[in-house]
């Protein structure tokens, strides 16, 4: 079975990352995809993080209906910052049955070669690269390891919608309807 790793802080998880995942499972031949909730990104600063464990719930409520996709607290219980190395290694060792790739946005691929031991995630998981708008070529992105997946230009920003809650602005449509809830009934990013 072949497992679509999908790290993020999901500060909320939104619709745009639903839809990526949905996309990943349907066009190519990832089996799963597990929502890899990371506690602390080593580029970003953590102040304006919701709990880890809220932030997991989030994501449970989002893919609650859908037996493809999972959500993961691994990283909860490994060295801070995570690397995705250290927890690509970890499941592997976990799931020897499984075969792991990394989805990230194609944003990400201008950075890929700053992540710790970057060429052996490329070399022994592979990546599969979803469009995002605005990114910048990459010289990176012609490895062999890498497949470029077609899916929608999405710009759904975590930061907007969190924005929204803040204002007291609708995040409908942005957000599955039981996240919205839950960030209502519990006043997340007020």
């Amino acid at each position: 079975m072949k497992v679509g790793l999908f790290f993020g802080s999901f500060n909320p998880i939104h619709t745009g990352h639903l839809i990526i995942a949905h996309v990943m499972i349907e066009t190519t031949d990832i089996d799963k995809v597990w929502f890899i909730v990371s506690p602390q990104n080593p580029f970003k600063t953590s102040h304006s993080l919701l709990h880890e464990f809220d932030r997991l719930d989030l994501v449970r409520a989002a893919i609650d209906d859908n037996y493809n996709m999972e959500a993961k607290d691994v990283e909860f219980h490994m060295p801070r910052p995570s690397y995705t190395v250290n927890t690509l290694a970890y499941l592997s060792d976990r799931f020897p049955q499984k075969k792991f790739v990394l989805i990230i946005g194609e944003d990400n691929l201008k950075q890929f070669p700053k992540w710790k031991n970057h060429q052996t995630i490329l070399n022994d998981y592979g990546l599969y690269v979803y469009p995002r708008p605005g990114a910048e070529k990459s010289e990176i992105a012609v490895h062999q390891n890498i497949t470029k997946v077609e899916a929608p230009l999405l710009n759904i920003s975590a930061t907007f919608i969190r924005s929204c809650v803040k204002k007291g602005y609708s995040i409908r449509y942005m957000v599955p309807e039981a996240v919205e809830e839950t960030i209502r009934a519990k006043k997340f990013y007020l």
